[in-house]
C-alpha cells in the first residue's frame, strides 16, 4: 500500500495560519449569517488557523472577545447585524483592547461604515460576497501589521 511519502507534494508550503512558533493564530467569528460564518471558519481553518469561538451578534461578539483575551489573535466582524451592529461592538472592542486586530465585513455599499470602522481601529475589511484568496490576504495583512 502507498504511503504519502511515496507521493511527494510540489505545492507544499507551510499553512499560512501558524504563527512563527507552529501554533495557530485564534480567530473570533462575528456573524449573524450562519453561512457566512460557516464560509469564513472553512477558510480560516484550511490554512491552519483556529476559529476559537463564533457569535451571532455584536453583543455576543464584545463578550466572547473579552472571554477569550488575550488569547484571540484576530476578529471577522460583520457590520450589519441585530442587537448591536458591527461598527459599535468595534467601538466595545477597541475600548477594552486598544490593540485588537479587527477586520471588518461589509456588503457592498457600505463604504461609509467601512470608513467610520478603520477611523476607530479596524484593521482592515473585506466585502461580500467573500473570495477565498481576498479573506485570506487582508486577514494575514492585518495580523503583520
Amino acid at each position: 500500500m502507498r504511503t504519502k511519502q511515496d507521493f511527494p507534494s510540489i505545492n507544499e508550503r507551510p499553512a499560512s495560519g501558524v504563527k512563527e512558533d507552529g501554533s495557530p493564530y485564534r480567530v473570533l467569528v462575528v456573524d449573524d449569517s450562519m453561512f457566512v460564518t460557516k464560509q469564513i471558519s472553512q477558510i480560516l481553518t484550511s490554512e491552519g488557523f483556529d476559529v476559537a469561538a463564533t457569535a451571532g451578534n455584536g453583543l455576543e461578539g464584545v463578550e466572547r472577545y473579552k472571554e477569550l483575551y488575550p488569547n484571540v489573535d484576530v476578529v471577522t466582524m460583520d457590520i450589519t447585524m441585530p442587537q448591536m451592529d458591527g461598527v459599535t461592538a468595534l467601538e466595545k472592542i477597541i475600548e477594552f483592547d486598544k490593540d485588537a486586530c479587527v477586520v471588518m465585513i461589509s456588503a457592498l455599499g457600505k463604504q461609509d461604515l467601512v470608513k467610520k470602522s478603520l477611523l476607530i481601529g479596524a484593521k482592515n475589511y473585506i466585502v461580500k460576497p467573500l473570495d477565498r484568496k481576498k479573506v485570506l490576504e487582508r486577514i494575514l495583512m492585518s495580523l503583520q501589521q
